[in-house]
């Protein structure tokens, strides 16, 4: 169901005895090269037709995946914090408009290191922002930007990307829990490795009664290009061919076993399923 505070609480999918609802974090402003350099520009604009966009700039939507029951309240990733963008950084504000503080937040599992889904850690006083939180990282995701060689290795455009993380996880590298593929992190929360936007991305399984969903983070990192055309290359991806592999494993599993997507850049709350189309797929958001 999508929900009556547009640019807050977003949508929500009831699973069993839980819920899971996005919440946002508002939305980010990018030059279209950066996803779409590397497309054929003539099919590109053609696609992009179809969603009313433009090949200049994107402006995606960030949507947190927030699960709730009787025992727990788990926020996926937490959004930009202050410093990235002044288009994002809501999280607080959308966790209020449904009664809840940072306080109330009982686990923080992260799909990711990028700005955008870790720099929101930190308060004003650079204490973690969810102090009553328990944190967990995939093992090799945490490896590879703890590294002190990642951030001359990942490139000049994305080298603060790697400060910022690095940043971020020092404030919690005493108590954070890691974790491998496969493994449940939390009852009905099991990790999948979905490598590609960056090395040790995780997508998690939610499960509760007969139903079940996919948070997938970035591993399918918008409704347009990476459902039509899945096989393109993104300029999003630090390694476009191993994001292309897990991109097409997900939509295999998305709609073999008719499993809900939850995606952080998705339109209209993020939740929904994944029909085929022709050679590709298209994104149905769960209120439609």
């Amino acid at each position: 169901m999508a929900s009556c505070l547009p640019g807050l609480v977003r949508a929500d999918l009831a699973l069993g005895s839980g819920t899971l609802t996005t919440v946002s974090d508002g939305n980010l402003t990018l030059p279209g090269s950066f996803l779409f350099d590397a497309m054929p520009q003539g099919e590109l604009s053609s696609i992009l037709a179809d969603y009313n966009l433009a090949t200049d700039q994107i402006t995606p939507d960030c949507n947190l995946a927030l699960y709730r029951d009787s025992e727990r309240t788990v926020l996926f990733d937490v959004g930009s914090g202050p410093d990235f963008m002044p288009t994002a950084g809501t999280i607080v504000d959308s966790l209020e408009a449904l009664g809840l503080a940072p306080e109330d937040i009982t686990d923080v599992v992260f799909t990711h290191a990028h700005p955008d889904h870790i720099w929101g850690l930190l308060d004003d006083f650079d204490e973690p922002l969810f102090y009553n939180a328990n944190y967990m990282m995939g093992r090799a995701e945490w490896d590879y930007w703890w590294n002190p060689n990642t951030v001359s290795e990942i490139g000049e455009a994305r080298a603060a990307f790697a400060v910022g993380a690095k940043r971020r996880m020092e404030a919690i590298k005493d108590i954070v829990t890691f974790f491998e593929d496969g493994q449940e992190v939390l009852p009905g929360i099991a990790a999948l490795s979905t490598p590609g936007h960056t090395p040790g991305h995780m997508a998690f399984e939610v499960r509760s009664g007969s139903r079940g969903a996919l948070v997938c983070g970035d591993a399918i990192g918008n409704h347009h290009v990476a459902f039509r055309k899945p096989n393109w290359l993104s300029g999003s991806d630090q390694d476009p061919d191993t994001a292309v592999a897990t991109r097409n494993m997900l939509f295999d599993r998305l709609t073999g076993e008719d499993l809900a997507v939850i995606g952080f850049h998705l339109p209209q709350g993020g939740i929904g399923r994944v029909d085929k189309m022709g050679d590709g797929f298209v994104f149905v958001p769960e209120d439609s």
